[in-house]
């Protein structure tokens, strides 16, 4: 069944099968992860309402970033406008790209641009799922799609897109992100890792459905990858509201973004992949997966996973303020080092199981 989650029909058609799965505790799940028993697609870990004290954070983060989150989308949108002649297809890489994506489209279509919008799963490992690209295929040209997510961190689901896209039809992907630190993406306004308000949320910002779940049955029904939908957090949606909140703020002179540059895309990468090795080496990691940097992944992984520590830039700053409150609600050790994270605000390293 096609559907739009929470938001608008008009907005995104969500190419996703819904199912039913049982949450699984998070330390049953690093364990089944981390020994290799079940992938982390095949599990979903609970996911619980925002605090009344993180939702202010969140609502302090949109007042404060939510003019620039507007900017960028603009930004990003006359940039995508500029490269693509006639129709845009853009595909939001859930769930993260979700409200992205929504934005892009809104702001494409006030530019007069032809534009239509999916959202698809992508799982690491995994590809992109293949039915909802064949379902894009039928519909529209190769060259006239544009993946679309929310930030890069270490450049896993980039990579992962390089792989996978050409398999399904498109031979040069294209990634459009509102931050790109290391050099992933194809086109992004900035390579901060700033504060996306979007990014320090789950489902109550991303239409009410879950993260992507792909698993045998998923695989024999011949479907699209799966999610649930997420009902036990509908008082707390605001999918729409947010993305109407940034919309609110579209300017009207927000400078084109570009394609980046082959050199640049080297040093940001080399940037990035120093501090990555750094950490790896401290911590005797040998699972790059551990490893989750930029303020929006950190964050996600101090709420999902089990964090072993936190690294941060800055312990007072207003951008890293909801990664403090969830650290110091749950006592978890971080460390101010901002010379060892050089590039990232955050990073947060996942506990090892046995």
């Amino acid at each position: 069944m096609i559907f739009s989650g929470s938001y608008a029909p008009d907005d995104v058609t969500l190419l996703l099968q819904q199912i039913d799965m049982a949450p699984t505790p998070v330390a049953e799940k690093e364990r089944l992860i981390q020994s290799g028993t079940l992938h982390y697609s095949e599990l979903l870990a609970p996911e619980a309402p925002p605090t009344n004290q993180y939702m202010a954070i969140y609502e302090n983060t949109l007042k404060e970033n939510g003019p620039f989150m507007a900017q960028a989308v603009v930004s990003l949108a006359k940039g995508i406008a500029q490269q693509i002649e006639g129709e845009i297809t853009l595909v939001s890489l859930a769930r993260a790209g979700l409200p992205v994506g929504v934005l892009l489209k809104r702001a494409l279509t006030g530019l007069g641009c032809d534009c239509n919008h999916y959202g698809i799963s992508i799982i690491r490992d995994r590809g992109l799922d293949q039915v909802a690209m064949a379902h894009i295929a039928a519909r529209h040209d190769a060259t006239s799609i544009v993946f679309v997510d929310g930030w890069t961190g270490k450049g896993a689901i980039a990579g992962e897109l390089a792989k996978a896209a050409p398999v399904c039809g498109v031979l040069t992907p294209r990634m459009a992100t509102l931050g790109d630190i290391g050099g992933f993406a194809w086109m992004a306004p900035t390579a901060s890792d700033w504060l996306i308000p979007s990014g320090i949320l789950g489902g109550v910002v991303s239409g009410l459905v879950s993260r992507t779940v792909l698993n045998d049955t998923i695989i024999a029904s011949g479907s699209f990858h799966g999610a649930t939908t997420l009902p036990h957090l509908a008082a707390h949606d605001i999918s729409r509201e947010f993305v109407d909140t940034i919309a609110g703020h579209f300017p009207s002179d927000a400078t084109a973004a570009k394609p980046l540059p082959d050199d640049e895309r080297r040093e940001r990468r080399n940037k990035v992949e120093k501090s990555i090795q750094t950490l790896a080496e401290r911590h005797d990691i040998n699972n790059l997966n551990r490893i989750k940097p930029s303020l929006a992944e950190a964050t996600r992984a101090v709420l999902r996973r089990r964090p072993h520590m936190v690294y941060v830039a800055s312990d007072d700053a207003a951008d890293t303020a909801p990664l403090m409150h969830l650290i110091r609600e749950t006592n978890i050790p971080y460390e101010v080092a901002p010379d060892v994270i050089n590039g990232y605000r955050a990073v947060t390293i996942i506990q090892k199981t046995s």
